[in-house]
């Protein structure tokens, strides 16, 4: 297979990757049932959130004498909290640079190494949003097949073979948006040195890597101690959304530049929150861990409550795996007799709604049409179990 054939073209094929496909949301906000149940976003609950202690903090940070978190600061981010991430992802403090949210830190990246008209391999399925920021250098894609172990290496592999040389590679590798898989750690290492030898950088968007509920987490340090990586995570997920904060992990030859953009542009993030997060983690060092430790049990506790009730209500329906941390679950519809266009529509006329597989590929080739993505985050246990049912009612319309 050509290299041509594996790419897609500019603009159009960008812009059509983030419209929602044919059968999804054909109800509008409007339109929905008034109890609606939403599996849609990858949203933390408010139960988990550090409300009390964030408050302590503000409180803190707002006594101090001149009130320095109300002043301008430095580009790349003020202390203590760049020293408490770079002492969490095992760098110097030189490479963190503090970002408005996971997105930031990814506009950030791609304007950074990716010229215009430049080849970027991207994630297929892929989290839609990236390839809104890679509009903007009119970039084209080259996408790579995702499975249950996150990104195809051999697929990859292949690719840069036949003669594909893209500038960077765009990739989700602990439990991925939207296949909720997670990339081994010698895949990491071949990713790594597929970088290395080629000359792309990976830009690893990590934000639920903070999220896992069982098995053993695996290293960032192949992509931490790389040249070619830049490691994009955020306190999104676990601190709140609000906040509009996160981080990158730039290598050495790359941090100047990142600063430098950041620099013409909105110059620094907040110095209230940096000094707010910096205060919460800081003045209390097990409070991060505790924080995280809350949001697995919950979410380990609806993802298994998720998945169960998908089985009883609608058995033999779904192909499922249980997800070892994240937001998301990917069912796959097991009957290929049943049309998903039909079954979102009757899904929404029963009062569920979630995210159609459809919505995410970046190229041909893959099984996404034939999932849903379930976000379970912010929905209570018997909501989701109450979602199943619905889903298992919508399913029956379709065997009548």
């Amino acid at each position: 297979m050509s290299t041509q054939t594996l790419t897609t073209t500019r603009r159009p094929a960008l812009i059509e990757a983030f419209t929602a496909p044919k059968g999804f949301g054909d109800q509008t906000l409007r339109d929905r049932r008034a109890d609606a149940i939403e599996l849609l976003g990858g949203i933390p609950d408010p139960s988990v959130l550090p409300t009390e202690e964030l408050a302590a903090a503000t409180a803190r940070v707002l006594a101090k004498p001149g009130v320095p978190a109300l002043q301008y600061s430095r580009t790349e981010g003020i202390s203590p909290l760049r020293e408490w991430i770079a002492e969490l992802e095992g760098v110097a403090v030189d490479r963190i640079l503090i970002t408005n949210g996971g997105f930031h830190g990814l506009s950030l990246a791609i304007q950074s190494v990716v010229e215009r008209g430049d080849l970027v391999a991207v994630d297929n399925p892929i989290f839609p949003l990236f390839l809104r920021g890679l509009q903007l250098s009119d970039a084209r894609t080259l996408p790579v097949f995702v499975g249950p172990h996150g990104l195809d290496i051999d697929h990859l592999s292949d690719q840069l073979r036949a003669g594909a040389r893209p500038s960077a590679l765009y990739t989700v590798p602990d439990f991925h948006n939207p296949s909720q898989g997670t990339l081994p750690g010698e895949a990491r290492k071949e990713l790594v040195r597929l970088a290395e030898h080629y000359g792309f950088v990976i830009l690893a968007d990590n934000p639920y890597r903070e999220l896992r509920f069982a098995g053993a987490q695996e290293s960032v340090e192949e992509f931490n101690s790389s040249d070619h990586v830049l490691h994009i995570n955020t306190f999104t997920k676990t601190l709140g959304p609000g906040l509009r904060l996160g981080w990158t992990v730039a290598p050495e030859r790359l941090s100047r530049d990142l600063v430098a953009l950041r620099s013409r542009q909105d110059s620094h993030s907040s110095t209230l929150v940096q000094a707010i997060i910096g205060e919460l983690v800081t003045a209390d060092p097990g409070i991060f861990d505790a924080t995280l430790n809350r949001a697995r049990a919950l979410y380990r506790n609806r993802a298994e409550t998720l998945v169960a009730a998908l089985h009883r209500e609608a058995p033999g329906a779904f192909e499922t795996v249980l997800p070892d941390g994240g937001l998301f679950l990917w069912p796959k519809l097991a009957d290929p007799s049943v049309d998903p266009d039909r079954l979102a529509a009757d899904a929404s006329a029963e009062g569920v709604e979630y995210q159609r597989g459809s919505f995410f590929p970046s190229g041909p080739g893959t099984d996404a049409d034939r999932h849903l993505r379930l976000a379970y985050g912010d929905v209570a246990a018997p909501k989701l179990e109450e979602a199943a049912a619905r889903l298992g009612r919508a399913l029956e319309k379709q065997r009548k």
